[in-house]
């Protein structure tokens, strides 16, 4: 019947929405396939064009309401038009009652459009409406049910919705007078219909009757349903507890759920996650008869209890997985019963996720009480576990309520770690047998554990204590400070020795010295007793007794060794022997042996020791590892007993690489130590020492320090200091050859140009093959396979706009090459191989046919591709015609053809001077059979292409062509019935195409693709394959796995406002990405078929326009899209795989669909969605829809957020309550589980926002994805190989972590980028290749790593979420995984791409935030106990790759200081002068050289080292060395030199006063100008103070040492100083855009004079006001320690030195060395203070009222000053160089008032204040009040110190300073503006990358739009 409807695949409202649209031309339709899938579903939701503006969206708050009636229009409208309109009528009328004054945005324009299409629609229908819509309404439902047994769920569920919309319009229509057998209808689909409602799935669609699922029918999905819904044998609930909680038992976590109190929406997740975990390990898995399950239920649980298993040994208890049935079936059921018990725990448990120990500890209660009821066969559950939400109630509530405390006391990270515990001191109570008489189960909530309510003292912290001291890294690494103290303790004994040489050691008076390195050792070995005591005592509360006796044996032990090895060394030298004798004492005469040497060997004994086991791993392991109370009490002394950190020693093979790696270093090393630092130091030391003390200038305040100590003290010290740092160095040099050697062995760069891809290209299949086809089926694939790949990758590529459509017909492979006789490779192998063909022919002699073809076969593919093209020509004319006759002639010139080459006689037979004519004609045939067929002119023009074509072939080509037919007349009538069907058809086009390129491709088409970028990825695809890598199975068999992204508030998809907003100079986003990337904006649009010069149609097309721009930025929408190619290569290869078994049949598409749902899952952790869901906020709200866009496109996504719900309470008040929930589609809702409270509050918030949506991962695998990274379809293909290094152990076991190497894809924005860029990929591939192999030291970097996942949420999850202390927290992931006996590997056969900073202030931001981490790493318990665990060669790889590396940044800046002060103190005292004019000191230049190493260092070459090593294994080292010229004129020593001081004070100030912070470092595109101000304000204490203070240094040091010294020498010494000052002090600017434009320096002068004079800091942000600025550049101090204060006070003494030694060198003391003469210069800086103070005192009390009297204040002290300065200058012989000197002299002491007057308030509070409130305060036993009244006491304590400290003074004068810095700073950058050619200059020197690429940054930072139009 006509208008009966059928059910069809959904119409979606784009097609709707196109079809209405008038607008819409005939192009656009033609290539709308060609759009991005993101483009579709955005044009799905808007308006059409004309109704509104471009992209404007339905209005959100109709969509709910009125979008279900269009759909349903939109869906009926092909097959009954009318109902259609009725739909959409009713869908206005909606619209009309919910808005009727269009006050919302959007709503007028929404209702024009719907007006407008009613009027069109609203034809005469001569049925009545209401009869018309119940007979479709009844046929519709009729249809639905009998075809619903036959449909998969989405798409009944869809149709159910259209139902549903529909019966509401006939209601409406008929006035609710429907008829009965309507009525009927709507209830069957209204019952069937409200299960779609109410049921919710997420992957798998378990017990929904009525839909026909792939995935359902996978025999491994329905045998793990089958084995977890056996609920036989066990106990029945009573149907009281059933009928309460309104549920049956379905299977076995239904059980568990009754039993436990779980949550529903808990089971349900964790019944899919058991499921899909069962059905993956069971395919790579056997079973038995009737069992198919048994092994990978046993497999499963091995993997999941693995820890458990591991604590009850180590605690010495019996497990509870104890299952004593006989039967197989039985035995499963229950191991199943105790997986789904550990995973319901798991997936409720929230932050306490962070605690493996703890969830052990639960789990092995509950377990318990699971055995009790199966054993009894009484279902029963225990008392507080009767209802659902009791376990999250009554378990985990109590232990969060503790974590919630604790961050409390942490004060948001700013109070000290000992003063709160953290996840690890909670966690590691449960490492204790004690945790159970003291927490019980159900918790006794008395226990100490938990917070009582009231007041409570501190709980103490468990096993360690993370104390803000730099001792820190001698405690955790002191075995390698000892190595290097006693080494260079050694050297130097030997150096002072006669010889001076090594030989001398051989000596016995030598000798005997040397072996008194034991007694440092002892020395150094109580330090680190000491420091273990001091440490941890205020974990000693929660410490085992047996630790702390250990503790206090060693303490004393300790004691007695530095006691008696000093005694006994000073008896032995007493009885003095060659060293022949003392061997043979040693050997014969053992009992007269020397008391010293028996010390020495008792002493080193254990060493001794530890040495044998060291050469046996396994031992070593199985020692630590076993829990047998013989190896427990042997392995006390040695090493605490604790849980982790055992058994990480690895195998011999690793062991002897990484040693040897070591060993050779450290050889370099010392040796380089000994002849370049130490031996030349030697003599002139010992000079020195010997004479006599000089003759000082200045006052001495130790005139009696003997043989001149002080002087070698200042020369030694910088050495002493470069000989600690420059194994770093060392360290970069070796890893870079290690690396490099690694690299080429594992054929890194073999491919790396296009020729290189062209000659290897014809090896790519069966590499391919041997890679990525399994085993069983090698015989069946063949170059098809690797096709196949190829194409879907040269396809993606196109997708991307990375190429053109030329360019993708040129690289890609035939899709089918049946009727061929040769392979077909892609054209971009066979360029000009046919034109150079039809040359040879054209110019053969006759006669010579063998010499003809002999030619063209020296180059076999052009003669195949000669072959190819004949036969494809063939095959494509045959095809085209339609004729008989026709087709007889086509077969007709065949045989002669295949004639004349048997015969030899083709030269004869044919005219080659014709064959050019011949290919001319037939490439303008091909032309025309490539086109679109538009209208039927097309089809004549073809006719008369192909009769010309067959008239050359048969009149001048061939010499007899007249035969072919009989006449003229018929001939004329050939070839005009042609089908042109034929030309629709994809594989025949396809041949078309080949052969025209093969006919008119020349050389240039081996340039291709141009795109560098596509360029990269070619070859490293390429490369890849010829890698070693396991063999990929097929995907059924393949390891599943997810993908997490954590995401917060960064941009999801740029929207057409942010595009096209212009910034300061005028410049668009959306220009300035066209210009950055011009070939890929030009192939953009030829994809979406839009010219270029039309700016309305490009307008038009703003969806796409905001995908493309948002896919070249560090977006959310990218990330997805790369993720999502996961899935697309495994639907592929999947399909593949089927097509290859000729056993299987049915829908392979679906079925293919249904393994990579199973196989494949990712979640997008977006902690804010609810957020932005319910926000007003426009950018937040667009957030939300373009998250929401990013579901609706990719139906696998989904997005997990916490959600914030009031929930009222018996008493009326409400009560947040906090939510996991996961949604997918639409919106739509799938598991909502509660949580104990807001779980971001408790930790840091990236950690935690991973942590609650990893329950909703699926699979064994687990890829950690930032939201800045990217991935491509060609990589995606490689990710079975990858999952397959998880079952191959490497070394001693199978990885845990999967390291995977990145491209970073933002090195092309700017020169910063590049280097930027640079310096990240170094170190995630030469960098981390080294780490994990011989190093055996890689851990996890927050890169795309795959976890091991099962693993990992056993052990605490993919990181750890401690405030602050986590503050990098990726890497924790990795030391976790390593001390847990872990194994992290590094594999570069595949690699994902990742965004990183290209600004200069962001790329700070980030370096900042990483020397944070790095400092809070030194704290933390991981790194201690990894350098105490590892053996000597890992602790040494480990310390110098992870904080050892920011350490020795540190001490290199350090000993500048050092260096520069010394040298201060040599020559303001005269002592330098004394030595340098002394003619008996012959060789000097030892001096001089203090710091030759270091400078390397400071030059950032230890950055630029394993950058052009990894550069010349990928892309050549031609390259790599024209890279390195040009980053050298681009400046990058200067990048990384300043950065160096970044990581420098950073990672100080976090180890000293903490501080360390998230840095958003924002992932914009950035070219604008930063201010002059922001620079400052951002700079200042981090580079320009230190700067200018290295400044003084250098010119007071130029100053009063000109005369004695020659200038070579001093440029000598000081050269790389000035460098680092000048980088410090002026690289922000240099790397500035714009900077040098005269405009902009007199806009950034204003704008910071504005900030530094506008007063008042109160309610001002730092950005306002210099005031508020000030303030807060402080606030770490308030939260430093005693300690850290008074270290900070100490240090800034040195800036008295200045003053000291300069005021003695003035001409008017006249060589006066008194000291009065210091104590009169502190009169001078009185007398200007109280000036000041005065000024400041006016200004307060006149300024206002008495402006007069102000002004005469001012001028009494401005004419007492200039009479002081009148009397100095005539009385005491002033001169002007005082002045000047006195300059230079009390600066640095006025800063270093700044700096006591800032410590003073910090330590007054610390000192006075709080010992106070202790004593005041009745109710804070123990100081732990927070009480009002303590907080009174501080306020008013706080308003006393401010009103009787001179702090407003203080303030004025470090304004005063700033004003000075600023001025300084700001005028060089000021006169190098007036020069127009420095900005030319600047603009090249940042964005080099992008001139080379022909971009115009000079105009775009001109201003200019793409027009050349000046902006505005």
């Amino acid at each position: 019947m006509a208008g009966e409807p059928t059910i069809s695949p959904t119409i979606t409202y784009l097609a709707a929405m196109a079809t209405a649209s008038t607008s819409t031309g005939a192009a656009a339709m033609a290539v709308s396939g060609r759009r991005n899938m993101l483009a579709q579903t955005l044009a799905s939701r808007r308006l059409p064009e004309g109704v509104a503006e471009p992209g404007e969206r339905v209005p959100d708050a109709l969509a709910p309401e009125v979008m279900p009636f269009i759909r349903a229009a939109d869906d009926v409208e092909p097959f009954n038009p009318r109902v259609a309109f009725l739909c959409r009528k009713y869908a206005y009328k909606k619209v009309q009652r919910m808005d009727p004054s269009s006050i919302q945005r959007g709503v007028r324009q929404f209702k024009t459009y719907m007006s407008l299409k009613l009027d069109q629609d609203d034809t005469q229908f001569l049925v009545n409406d209401a009869k018309e819509i119940q007979r479709f309404y009844k046929h519709y439902c009729d249809n639905l049910i009998r075809s619903s047994q036959r449909t998969n769920f989405d798409e009944l569920a869809r149709y159910y919705q259209v139902s549903s919309a529909l019966y509401e319009v006939l209601k409406d229509v008929t006035n609710n007078k429907v008829d009965s057998e309507v009525m009927k209808c709507a209830k069957v689909v209204e019952e069937k219909s409200g299960h779609f409602r109410s049921y919710k799935y997420n992957i798998v669609p378990l017990n929904f009757p009525g839909s026909s699922e792939a995935v359902l029918e996978l025999p491994e999905i329905k045998s793990a349903i089958d084995a977890i819904r056996n609920t036989d044998g066990l106990p029945k609930p009573h149907m009281s507890s059933m009928h309460r909680e309104g549920k049956s038992i379905r299977d076995l976590l239904d059980w568990l759920s009754l039993a436990f109190g779980f949550q529903n929406s808990n089971v349900e997740n964790q019944r899919e996650n058991m499921i899909l975990l069962l059905a993956n390990i069971s395919t790579r898995t056997s079973g038995q008869d009737g069992l198919p399950l048994v092994d990978t239920v046993n497999d499963l649980g091995e993997k999941i209890f693995g820890n458990y298993e591991s604590w009850c040994n180590y605690l010495h208890l019996s497990s509870r997985i104890m299952i004593n049935y006989d039967g197989a079936l039985k035995k499963q059921q229950l191991m199943l019963l105790h997986i789904g018990l550990y995973l319901l725990i798991w997936g409720e448990a929230s932050n306490v996720r962070f605690m493996p120990e703890c969830l052990c500890y639960i789990f092995h209660h509950m377990a318990n009480q699971l055995n009790e009821m199966v054993e009894e066969n009484y279902f029963q559950p225990p008392p507080g576990f009767e209802e659902e939400g009791s376990f999250l109630k009554v378990v985990i509530e109590p232990i969060y309520k503790v974590l919630q405390k604790e961050s409390q006391r942490s004060k948001g990270g700013t109070a000290g770690h000992s003063a709160w515990r953290n996840y690890d001191d909670l966690n590691e109570q449960f490492w204790s047998e004690k945790c159970f008489m003291k927490l019980g189960w159900p918790w006794d909530l008395r226990a100490d554990f938990f917070h009582q309510a009231g007041r409570t003292t501190r709980k103490p912290k468990t096993n360690f204590v993370e104390v803000r001291t730099f001792l820190h890294l001698f405690r955790s690494f002191n075995r390698m400070w000892v190595f290097f103290i006693l080494a260079f303790q050694a050297m130097l004994i030997v150096s002072w020795s006669s010889s001076g040489s090594l030989s001398g050691i051989a000596d016995v008076t030598v000798f005997r010295s040397v072996l008194s390195v034991f007694i440092t050792a002892a020395l150094l070995n109580f330090i680190k007793v000491t420091l273990d005591i001091m440490l941890t005592i205020q974990a000693w509360g929660n410490m085992e007794w047996t630790q702390i006796i250990r503790y206090l044996l060693k303490f004393f032990v300790a004691i007695a060794w530095i006691i008696i090895l000093p005694v006994t060394y000073s008896s032995s030298i007493k009885n003095p022997s060659g060293a022949g004798k003392l061997l043979n004492s040693w050997t014969r005469n053992w009992y007269n042996q020397s008391v010293y040497n028996v010390a020495i060997v008792i002493y080193m004994g254990p060493n001794i020791l530890a040495a044998l086991l060291f050469l046996l791993p396994q031992l070593q392991n199985v020692m630590e590892c076993s829990n047998s109370r013989a190896f427990i009490l042997l392995m006390w002394w040695i090493q605490p007993r604790l849980y982790l950190a055992r058994g990480m020693h690895e195998n011999i093979l690793s062991i002897f690489k990484y040693v040897f790696f070591w060993v050779v270093l450290l050889t370099c090393k010392l040796a380089f130590s000994f002849y370049v630092e130490i031996s030349p130091m030697i003599e002139p030391t010992k000079f020195i020492l010997n004479q006599v003390v000089g003759n000082y200038e200045w006052h001495e305040v130790f005139p009696f320090l003997p043989h001149n100590l002080g002087v070698v003290i200042t020369i030694w010290a910088p050495i002493v200091l470069v000989y600690f740092m420059d194994t770093q160095i060392w360290y970069a040099i070796f890893s870079t050859v290690f690396g490099g050697v690694s690299g080429a062995l594992s054929h890194v760069g073999e491919i790396r140009t296009l020729g290189m891809l062209r000659v290897r290209f014809k090896s790519m299949p069966d590499a391919f093959r041997k890679c990525h086809v399994a085993t069983d089926k090698e015989q069946a694939l063949d170059v098809r396979s690797f096709f196949c790949v190829w194409n879907s990758f040269i396809n993606s590529l196109r997708e991307e706009d990375f190429i053109s459509d030329r360019e993708k017909d040129i690289l890609m492979a035939p899709s089918s090459s049946n009727n061929l006789s040769v392979v077909p490779w892609p054209p971009f192998l066979l360029a000009s191989k046919v034109p150079t063909a039809l040359h040879m022919a054209m110019t053969s002699k006759e006669g010579d046919v063998h010499e003809l073809i002999e030619k063209i076969k020296l180059d076999k593919d052009r003669y195949n591709a000669v072959i190819e093209c004949y036969e494809s020509l063939k095959n494509i004319v045959v095809s085209l015609l339609l004729d008989y006759n026709d087709k007889k002639i086509v077969h007709g010139i065949d045989n002669i053809v295949q004639n004349s080459m048997q015969n030899n006689t083709l030269l004869e037979d044919f005219e080659m001077a014709e064959i050019g004519k011949v290919s001319n004609t037939l490439a303008k045939l091909l032309q025309l059979l490539k086109s679109e067929p538009t209208d039927g002119s097309m089809e004549r023009k073809i006719v008369n292409a192909l009769q010309d074509f067959m008239e050359i072939i048969t009149r001048d080509f061939m010499k007899d062509g007249h035969g072919i037919s009989k006449d003229e007349n018929e001939r004329k009538q050939s070839f005009t019935n042609l089908n042109m069907n034929v030309i629709k058809e994809a594989v025949w086009r396809e041949q078309v195409v080949r052969l025209h390129l093969l006919l008119t491709m020349k050389d240039s088409a081996m340039d291709v693709p141009t795109n560098l970028d596509a360029r990269r990825r070619i070859t490293f695809f390429a490369n890849s394959l010829f890698m070693k890598m396991p063999r990929a199975p097929q995907v059924h068999d393949m390891i599943s796995f997810s993908v997490l992204t954590p995401y917060y508030n960064e941009e999801v998809l740029y929207s057409s406002h942010e595009l096209n907003r212009k910034n300061e100079d005028g410049i668009s986003i959306l220009f300035y990405l066209q210009k950055i990337y011009p070939d890929e904006w030009k192939n953009f649009l030829e994809r979406i078929g839009v010219d270029s010069d039309n700016e309305e149609a490009v307008k038009g097309c703003m969806d796409d326009i905001r995908i493309w721009a948002s896919y070249r930025g560090q977006t959310l929408a990218r990330t997805v899209r790369g993720m999502m190619y996961y899935r697309r290569a495994l639907e592929l290869q999947c399909y593949e795989d089927m097509k290859n078994n000729q056993d299987l049949g049915g829908d392979k598409f679906a079925r293919s669909k249904a393994v990579a749902d199973i196989k494949f899952t990712y979640v997008v952790a977006c902690q804010l969605y609810g957020v932005h869901k319910a926000s007003k906020d426009s950018r937040e709200r667009g957030l939300y829809e373009n998250i929401l866009n990013l579901m609706l496109t990719y139906s696998a996504l989904r997005i997990a957020y916490i959600d914030e719900k009031e929930e009222p309470l018996p008493n009326g008040k409400l009560e947040k309550h906090y939510y996991s929930v996961l949604v997918k589609g639409d919106d739509e809702e799938v598991y909502r589980i509660k949580l104990p409270g807001k779980p971001t509050e408790v930790g840091e918030g990236k950690p935690n926002n991973q942590n609650h949506a990893i329950i909703f991962t699926r699979g064994e695998a687990l890829q950690a994805i930032d939201m800045n990274q990217d991935n491509y379809l060609e990589e995606a293909f490689k990710m079975r190989n990858l999952l397959e290094e998880f079952l191959i152990k490497h070394g001693k076991s199978k990885p845990t972590i999967l390291g995977v190497r990145e491209h970073i894809f933002t090195g092309s924005v700017s020169s910063l980028a590049w280097f930027m860029s640079n310096q990240e990929t170094s170190f995630v591939t030469i960098g981390q290749r080294v780490l994990a192999n011989p190093l055996k030291v890689r851990f996890h970097y927050g890169h795309p790593d795959v976890f091991d996942r099962i693993f990992h949420i056993t052990r605490g999850g993919i990181s750890k979420a401690s405030k602050v202390i986590n503050l990098s927290e990726d890497i924790f992931a990795g030391f976790n995984s390593t001390l847990r006996r872990g194994n992290v590997t590094h594999h570069e056969y595949i690699q994902l791409g990742k965004g990183r900073d290209v600004g200069m202030n962001q790329i700070s931001n980030f370096e900042a935030k990483v020397a944070n981490g790095n400092g809070e790493q030194t704290l933390c318990r991981d790194v201690y106990r990894l350098g105490h665990r590892f053996d000597f060669y890992r602790m040494l790889s480990m310390y110098f790759t992870t904080v050892g590396f920011y350490f020795n940044s540190m001490v290199a800046v350090l000993t500048v200081y050092v260096f520069l002060y010394g040298r201060l103190y040599l020559v303001l005292s005269g002592l330098e002068k004394s030595i340098l004019q002394d003619s008996r000191i012959k060789n000097i230049k030892p001096f001089e050289n203090a710091l030759a190493t270091q400078s390397v260092f400071q030059l950032g070459t230890l950055l630029i080292l394993p950058m052009i090593m990894e550069v010349g294994l990928e892309k050549g080292f031609g390259k790599a060395l024209a890279e390195f010229v040009m980053m050298q004129l681009q400046l990058a020593p200067m990048f990384f030199t300043f950065h160096l001081g970044t990581k420098t004070h950073y990672y100080g100030r976090t180890i000293l006063h903490g501080g360390a912070k998230y840095r958003g470092t924002g992932r914009g595109f950035v070219v604008r100008h930063a201010k002059f101000a922001e620079n400052y304000r951002m700079y200042s204490r981090s580079h320009f103070v230190k700067a200018l203070e290295l400044l003084i240094l250098l010119v007071v040091y130029l100053a009063y040492g000109s005369s004695y010294r020659s200038s070579s020498l001093y440029v000598y010494v000081t050269v790389s100083m000035w460098f680092l000052v000048f980088c410090w002090l002026f690289a922000p600017f240099v790397f500035n855009p714009s900077c040098f434009e005269w405009h902009k320096t007199v806009d950034d002068w204003t704008d910071w004079w504005k900030w530094m004079n506008n007063r008042g800091g109160i309610g001002l942000a730092p950005e306002q006001s210099w005031e508020a600025w000030w303030v807060s550049e402080h606030e770490h101090l308030k939260n430093g320690t005693i300690r850290s204060l008074l270290l900070e006070l100490i240090l800034s003494l040195r800036l008295l030195i200045y003053q000291y030694g300069i005021v003695y060198h003035l001409h008017i003391v006249h060589e006066n060395k008194s000291f009065m003469i210091y104590a009169l210069s502190w009169l001078v800086i009185a007398i200007a203070l109280v000036s000041l103070k005065v000024v400041s005192l006016g200004r307060e009390k006149f300024v206002t009222k008495f402006q007069l009297v102000f002004r005469i204040l001012k001028g009494i002290v401005f004419i007492v000053l200039i009479s002081l300065m009148v009397l100095l200058f005539v009385g005491f012989d002033l001169a002007l160089s005082d002045v000047g000197a006195s300059i230079l002299a009390f600066i640095p002491t006025g800063w270093f008032i700044l700096l006591i007057a800032q410590l003073c308030g910090p330590l007054f509070r610390r000192l006075v204040i709080e010992p106070l409130r202790v004593l005041c305060c009745s109710c804070c036993p123990g100081g732990a009040c927070r009480g009002p009244c303590c907080a009174k006491f501080r306020q008013r304590s706080g308003a006393v110190l401010h009103k009787v400290g001179p702090w407003d003074s203080i303030r004025e004068m470090a304004r005063m300073y700033e004003y000075t810095m600023g001025i300084l700073i700001f005028l060089p950058i000021a006169v190098l503006s007036w020069f127009p050619f420095m900005s030319e200059f600047q603009t090249r020197l940042l964005f080099n990358q992008a001139f080379s690429r022909g971009l115009q940054i000079s105009r775009i930072l001109a201003g200019q739009d793409g027009r050349g139009a000046k902006r505005e």
